[in-house]
């Protein structure tokens, strides 16, 4: 009987978590259709897996045809951001595979290199008049302050001089609203549109209409000075994992959506775009975190991230997840199937639940991390983050039993817990205080505090369900672990962490505050700080790291009881 009451059990839980992963792992709706499943023009940078420009290590000819034969049935045209560093031989390759250029050459703050560059692309443009329609002279180079907007144009002057491609310069939206000038000296005007980098992050279901905006803010700035020229939106998209910014929202289902509704707005407005990017560049997230790593078409392994007709999923491979999750937790199930006889139903019920979520977290852990490590140390760094987790996810799992079943821990359980919480707190507070002073490319971690957060919970309600009522003071760090701890620097841990949520929500706050957009739009501090707080506290990943820190405080501000009562 004891053992019918336990599988009983097993399929309540089982039912419950089956049903809701199948429940939020329907298909979405990505928007409208592209109509000819054909894209105008993609970015096109075919670094692989180990391959970086900024290691020098560029990509091989080998990948160049290969990798425009994968895309030259999803879009007419290429971008591309350097003739050197490998793409020499992209002209006759897209030759080769019917597709057309709009070529790039890099400018950087070196007068020698960019003479090289310039001289090398004019050749490869006369050389290839064919395939290269459109030429860029520079890419966001006044956006990085490499160089000034007088010697911008020189470049681009001498470049013009030299062919007989229309010539352009490619930067944020606002750097031509800024140095105007720029727009008598391209024949083409072309901006950079990404609602997700800008000063004031644009919600996904805002995205297309601010790109309608915006083109709108440019071309009457153009006709105000008397010119009417062709607009290229040169970027645009939408990153598929990362961290979010305000209302903007990383993920595989908004970059369908946004990708799909600027082409329907695109096609409607007779709009010329480039989307950024065919490949995902694992390269970017030493400069840009995660989100710079993702903004792909196509995987690093080349596999599409996302369909341009159809529903989409956010994690196709959830069914596989859910496999694993049930898994493991039944393979806790069976360790203490014998020992969870003797438990009434409800202890049961958490216990099996609390183990379930360990399972679930550990695998979406497991899975999230290794696929945002994109080098050897940061696969390195994922093997240890998950063992350490999976390490705590035990102990708690045999200190929830223990409770459950009002059995005292031993010293030695109470000690290994104490030591694995104290490392995910001093790692917490580095993870905090990096992200409230250097944060804007920095993902927030909250996977990887997921179980110490939740343990904390999970060891309180264990306790509530044992005793039948919650002391706060068993909420200290010694009473949660069983064991007998007494350290004055606990409450200082407590301070630091509290610390680290105000600093992360005044640093969050003041990245949009110091940006160049948001003061001009609220040159107002008192009109600003509204509107900027609002954008931090939007941000769910921010509030869901703050409540794993905040948790995580929670033992360390206890005093002992036994000090109390001498208070």
């Amino acid at each position: 009987m004891p053992a019918a009451k336990i599988l009983f059990s097993l399929i309540f839980i089982f039912a419950i978590n089956a049903t809701f992963t199948w429940f939020t792992n329907q298909p979405q709706d990505g928007g409208s259709d592209v109509p000819s499943g054909k894209l105008r023009s993609l970015s096109f940078a075919p670094y692989r897996a180990g391959f970086s420009p900024i290691d020098e290590k560029y990509p091989l000819p080998e990948h160049i045809d290969a990798d425009l034969g994968l895309i030259a049935d999803k879009t007419h045209t290429i971008r591309t951001y350097s003739i050197l560093g490998g793409m020499q031989p992209t002209p006759g390759f897209a030759r080769k595979h019917g597709v057309e250029m709009i070529q790039g050459g890099w400018l950087g703050n070196g007068h020698a290199e960019n003479k090289v560059e310039i001289a090398t692309l004019i050749e490869s443009v006369n050389t290839n008049a064919d395939v290269v329609k459109r030429v860029l002279v520079g890419n966001e180079v006044l956006l990085r302050k490499d160089m000034t907007v007088d010697q911008l144009i020189g470049y681009i002057r001498q470049v013009k001089q030299a062919i007989k491609q229309p010539v352009s310069y490619a930067d944020v939206w606002s750097i031509y609203l800024k140095y105007p000038q720029l727009m008598n000296e391209v024949d083409f005007i072309t901006i950079h549109i990404l609602p997700y980098w800008e000063d004031e992050p644009v919600a996904i279901d805002d995205a297309a209409a601010h790109v309608e905006k915006i083109v709108k803010q440019i071309e009457d700035k153009a006709h105000s000075m008397g010119l009417n020229k062709p607009i290229l939106i040169g970027e645009s998209g939408w990153p598929a994992a990362g961290r979010q910014r305000g209302n903007a929202v990383p993920s595989v289902v908004n970059e369908t959506r946004f990708i799909r509704s600027l082409i329907e707005v695109a096609n409607r407005h007779g709009m010329d775009y480039n989307i950024v990017e065919a490949f995902n560049q694992p390269w970017k997230s030493n400069n840009e975190g995660v989100v710079g790593a993702n903004w792909g078409l196509l995987s690093i392994d080349r596999e599409p991230v996302f369909p341009l007709t159809g529903q989409v999923l956010e994690n196709p491979d959830w069914l596989q997840h859910f496999a694993w999750a049930t898994g493991l937790w039944l393979l806790l199930a069976a360790i203490y199937f014998k020992r969870l006889q003797t438990l009434a139903l409800p202890r049961q019920w958490l216990f099996l639940g609390l183990a379930q979520v360990f399972a679930i977290c550990l695998v979406n852990l497991s899975h999230f991390l290794w696929f945002t490590s994109y080098s050897a140390w940061q696969q390195a760094y994922t093997v240890f983050m998950v063992l350490s987790n999976a390490g705590l996810a035990g102990l708690l799992i045999q200190r929830n039993y223990l409770i459950l079943a009002d059995q005292a821990a031993s010293q030695a359980l109470a000690n290994w817990l104490r030591n694995a919480y104290l490392f995910f707190v001093a790692l917490g507070l580095f993870k905090t205080y990096s992200l409230a002073f250097n944060g804007r490319y920095l993902s927030f971690p909250v996977e990887q505090f997921a179980i110490p957060a939740i343990g904390v919970c999970g060891l309180i309600v264990c306790l509530w369900l044992a005793q039948r009522r919650l002391d706060y003071r068993r909420l200290q760090f010694g009473q949660l672990t069983g064991g007998n701890f007494n350290d004055k620097r606990d409450r200082l841990l407590a301070y630091f962490l509290s610390f680290g949520t105000l600093a992360l929500v005044i640093g969050e706050t003041h990245e949009f505050m110091a940006s160049y957009d948001f003061i001009q739009a609220h040159p107002d501090f008192s009109e600003g700080l509204p509107v900027a707080l609002g954008y931090t506290f939007y941000n769910r990943q921010l509030i869901n790291w703050l409540l794993c820190i905040l948790i995580l405080s929670i033992p360390f501000w206890i005093k002992p009881a036994h000090k109390q009562r001498r208070a």
